[in-house]
């Protein structure tokens, strides 16, 4: 008598324990999907705000003259990985010094996937980097402008137009 209630004992709880984690296994997909999303957003907030950071910096040296081979470092010219190297780096990211190397820093993005503080590479083989500022825009120093921006999706940047890297994470 005491082994048969037992085993309904056992079983009942069996049962029990499998419909609570049933329950949880069918509510847990929507628990996960909304913090998926609240980590996601914030993941997002983070990089454009790093990216609004970026910007921001590199927009304070508009006008700030071109000299190919700027020291690094130097805030009186640069040339265009030198302002690359220099901007990312007051926000905390290190790159490599040239606008090759830069090119294999962080990780491939698709030109339609582009977003603000992406680098945009130019030429074939690479020769110059700028900072993607979003609606085709880009911030760059380049000859006699020197740090300017431009619109990247006409004429000579649009038809150069190599890669793009996401070194904000």
């Amino acid at each position: 008598m005491k082994k048969n209630r037992l085993s309904k004992s056992l079983l009942g709880i069996t049962l029990s324990v499998s419909l609570f984690a049933s329950a949880n296994l069918i509510m847990a997909p929507q628990s996960a999907h909304a913090a998926s999303n609240v980590s996601t957003t914030a993941a997002s907030t983070s990089i454009s705000g790093k990216a609004n950071s970026i910007i921001t910096t590199g927009k304070q040296y508009i006008g700030v003259r071109y000299k190919f081979g700027a020291l690094k470092g130097s805030t009186s010219s640069f040339d265009c990985s030198s302002f690359t190297q220099y901007v990312y780096g007051k926000n905390g990211i290190n790159l490599p010094r040239s606008s090759k190397q830069q090119s294999q820093a962080g990780t491939f993005v698709a030109r339609n996937q582009l977003q603000p503080g992406d680098l945009v590479f130019f030429y074939s083989p690479i020769h110059h980097v700028g900072i993607y500022m979003g609606n085709g825009k880009v911030l760059h120093t380049y000859g006699s402008p020197g740090v300017t921006i431009s619109d990247m999706n006409s004429g000579w940047w649009s038809k150069n137009y190599k890669t793009a890297r996401r070194v904000i994470h």
